[in-house]
C-alpha cells in the first residue's frame, strides 16, 4: 500500500508541475514580449501592470469619446473588450493557482 501511495503522490506532483508550467505560459501571453521583462520585474507583477495599463487605456479612450474629443467609438469599444478579456484571463490564472495551492495543502506528507 505504501508503494501505491508513493506512486499516487508522484503522479499528483507531476500533474501539479504541468499545471504550474501551463499557468506560467498563459500568464506570459498577457504580457507584451520584451516590455518590462528586461527590467527584471517578477512575472506576475508584469502581468498585473499590463492588465492595469489596458484598463486605464480603455477608460481614457471611452472618456475621450464621451467628451466629444474623439470619434473613435469602435476603437474605444475594442480597447474596453481587450481590457475585459485581459482581466478575465488574469482571474482564471489566479483561480487555477489558488486551486493548485489548495491541492498542495491537502497533500499528506
Amino acid at each position: 500500500m505504501t508503494v501505491q501511495m508513493a506512486m499516487g503522490q508522484a503522479a499528483l506532483e507531476t500533474l501539479l508541475q504541468g499545471d504550474a508550467l501551463r499557468l506560467q505560459q498563459e500568464a506570459g501571453r498577457l504580457v507584451a514580449p520584451g516590455s518590462e521583462a528586461a527590467a527584471g520585474m517578477p512575472g506576475f507583477e508584469q502581468v498585473l501592470r499590463r492588465v492595469d495599463e489596458r484598463s486605464q487605456l480603455a477608460d481614457q479612450r471611452m472618456e475621450a469619446v464621451e467628451r466629444g474629443e474623439s470619434d473613435d467609438l469602435v476603437g474605444a469599444m475594442l480597447a474596453s473588450q481587450e481590457a475585459s478579456l485581459s482581466f478575465s484571463m488574469l482571474m482564471q490564472v489566479r483561480n487555477k493557482v489558488v486551486g493548485a495551492v489548495d491541492e498542495l495543502i491537502k497533500l499528506q506528507l
